[in-house]
């Protein structure tokens, strides 16, 4: 492992968590991805579907909790939807990440590529505005959530992406919960998920542990900058570059898989 392969895997982690800590995502939307493309270019091996998911899945549980512990204070966190969601996510993320050791590395791709376009397009659907609702006030579908949770938990399982990049959209748009409630609520529930995803994918041996331990490095420090950033900027400009990054995404993954 020489000094190049630790600058671009910390690089990778490092954008990813700060991304993950700005806008609610466990950062696995950005970083899946760029762990497939990026190594190649600088003339590292290239990291399988299986790696990559396994790195992302244990990355993402750290990157998720260093979110959370920034957003602690100011009511952001909803607990009854942590509860609902959270417990539902856990069941999904486990069976989805240990059946995606019997999935090839085509189909985990295509899986991903899926969650993908689903949450790109929930983005760019109109949302009803909420964020003037006062944080005491906001009331959910509770076993709309948990049903939602549980099949992004098993999806989400598949790739290790712990479903941040859908709890987002999910919560902004269906469940109708104000844009920095979710970018918090999302980023506890996603760790809650990622535990799941992450106990899977060691059991299973998915997890490429180096790589994983420099990204954890990387997401410990970006995490709770992300989070400070998004804490002070304009709730639509976040939901535009969450929708941006996810659409460009699906875009990528589906090129690839399609030529």
């Amino acid at each position: 492992m020489d000094l190049t392969f630790i600058i671009v895997i910390f690089t990778i982690g490092f954008i990813g968590s700060f991304l993950s800590g700005m806008l609610g995502v466990g950062g696995s939307i950005i970083k899946y991805p760029m762990l497939l493309y990026i190594p190649p270019l600088f003339g590292l091996v290239a990291f399988t579907a299986h790696e990559v998911s396994g790195i992302s899945a244990v990355q993402v549980l750290f990157a998720s909790i260093a979110g959370v512990w920034a957003y602690r204070k100011g009511g952001y966190l909803n607990k009854q939807l942590i509860i609902y969601m959270g417990g539902a996510i856990l069941i999904g993320s486990l069976i989805g990440s240990y059946g995606s050791s019997f999935l090839s590395e085509q189909a985990v791709n295509v899986v991903y590529g899926i969650l993908a376009v689903i949450a790109a397009v929930m983005m760019f659907v109109p949302k009803k505005q909420m964020d003037d609702v006062p944080l005491n006030d906001v009331t959910f579908n509770k076993p709309l959530a948990a049903i939602l949770a549980l099949i992004v938990g098993i999806a989400s399982g598949i790739v290790g992406a712990a479903g941040g990049f859908l709890l987002v959209p999910i919560m902004l748009t269906i469940l109708h919960i104000p844009t920095r409630m979710t970018i918090a609520t999302s980023l506890a529930v996603t760790f809650i998920s990622s535990i799941g995803g992450s106990v899977g994918k060691l059991v299973t041996g998915q997890v490429d542990y180096w790589p994983a331990a420099i990204m954890i490095v990387a997401s410990l420090l970006a995490a709770p900058l992300g989070a400070k950033v998004g804490k002070r900027m304009n709730t639509r400009i976040l939901q535009v570059i969450l929708a941006l990054m996810i659409a460009g995404t699906a875009i990528k993954i589906w090129t690839d898989i399609l030529t």
